[in-house]
């Protein structure tokens, strides 16, 4: 039979108090009758469990005890580290539990720590976290996907794009479309410690990764990294987690696509925002969101495209910037001064004083890439427009825009008549 805990035992003390005979409440308590008889008896004669008045064996060894303790680090003790270490260099025969038992009445845990809750005021924060979904059912295939979800802190709306991946590309496009769906930026996202976000450390002290700071730069917001092991600090975050597999887990039922969970997902949301009640305002929580919308930074006219690789450049005195082992030309004006270069999804972007100033193609085989456009113009009061292209110059680039089927003998006696 078991042995009662103590809910049982005030289990077994209604029962009885409500009639049920002692083989009643045996049966029900999964315990013997007469374990019954003995608790009612004492209870009777209000005495106590005689055995928390024994001496326990721990007892024997007190000092030693005291002893073993001041030498943990921290205040944490491992209590079968202890016993172990009794029974070897103090020879102590009693179990574990003996020893629990000591511990417990002699050194009473430490007075709790009350929380203070602490609700962020409306625009200033909104939490974001990944929630991952392998196996998931699309069309006739079985994929990995993953979705992103922020929240705003204060009226809890809510925004939940999916994705394939967790890389950097996937981790702004995606915070990009969550910021759309909620209607501006917030002053705070509060983010966990991603390589994608923080490239070194953790929390407070961690270093943001600079691509992703650039990303915030441009979209005005503060990167707030949540302490690591203190799933807490993003509490509403975790519950959104929990929540949208309540919402729509792919796992459990087909979609056709991405775009058609995508679909079914903002619906669901958006009803769940109608029926929900925003706590700190006591109204539903899309009405709550209503009201935060307008105190959010807007979102800007012409949004950034999401980029995984950004560095800092020199122009040379050729016009052009290296990246990727590969060299890409700029506007002439640019020479001698520095700057970014964004790895974007198949082209790099040059930017200067956040402008996009050049655009190329990424990942090309040809390892020089030149636009004409950015030769040309006037003088500026620092740089020299470069030499026009001469006759032969021109009558090269002729040539190569020509289709080589009708590139006659006369374009080539032109070219040596110019060559004279």
């Amino acid at each position: 039979m078991g042995r009662l805990e103590i809910e049982g035992r005030t289990a077994m003390a209604v029962l009885l108090k409500q009639g049920h005979s002692q083989s009643a409440v045996a049966r029900l308590l999964g315990v013997s009758e007469g374990t019954v008889r003995y608790h009612r008896k004492r209870w009777a004669s209000d005495s106590g469990d005689g055995r928390s008045k024994q001496e326990l064996k721990a007892a024997a060894h007190a000092e030693a005890i005291a002893h073993w303790r001041s030498q943990q680090e921290g205040g944490r003790a491992n209590l079968a580290e202890l016993h172990a270490w009794l029974c070897r260099e103090h020879g102590y025969g009693g179990s574990l539990k003996s020893v629990q038992r000591y511990w417990s009445r002699t050194y009473p845990a430490p007075a709790i720590r009350a929380r203070r809750r602490v609700e962020t005021p409306a625009g200033a924060q909104a939490q974001v976290d990944w929630v991952e979904f392998p196996g998931a059912v699309l069309g006739c295939q079985t994929v990995d996907l993953v979705a992103l979800i922020v929240t705003l802190s204060w009226s809890r709306k809510r925004a939940v794009v999916w994705a394939r991946s967790k890389d950097m590309l996937s981790w702004q496009s995606c915070q990009l479309a969550c910021l759309q769906r909620l209607g501006g930026v917030p002053a705070v996202l509060r983010i966990d410690n991603v390589k994608t976000a923080i490239a070194k450390g953790a929390g407070a002290w961690g270093v943001i990764n600079e691509t992703y700071r650039r990303f915030a730069v441009q979209l005005q917001f503060h990167v707030d990294a949540c302490q690591p092991r203190h799933p807490q600090g993003k509490g509403k975050a975790e519950r959104g987690a929990r929540d949208l597999r309540e919402v729509v887990d792919p796992r459990l039922e087909p979609f056709e696509s991405l775009e058609h969970l995508q679909a079914v997902t903002d619906a669901r949301l958006e009803d769940r925002s109608r029926r929900l009640r925003c706590p700190l305002t006591g109204t539903p929580i899309a009405d709550a969101w209503e009201q935060e919308r307008r105190l959010l930074t807007p979102l800007p006219e012409t949004l950034p495209e999401p980029f995984d690789v950004v560095v800092r450049r020199p122009v040379e005195v050729d016009c052009m910037v290296s990246f990727e082992g590969r060299r890409y030309s700029v506007p002439f004006r640019l020479v001698g001064q520095e700057v970014e270069v964004r790895g974007l999804a198949g082209h790099v972007q040059v930017l200067k004083d956040a402008a996009v100033v050049a655009e190329h193609s990424r990942g090309t085989d040809a390892l020089l890439l030149r636009d004409e456009a950015h030769y040309e113009g006037k003088d500026t009061d620092r740089v020299r427009a470069p030499m026009p292209l001469g006759r032969m110059g021109r009558r090269l680039q002729e040539i190569a825009a020509s289709n080589v089927q009708h590139r006659s003998i006369d374009l080539y006696a032109q070219l040596s008549e110019v060559a004279r």
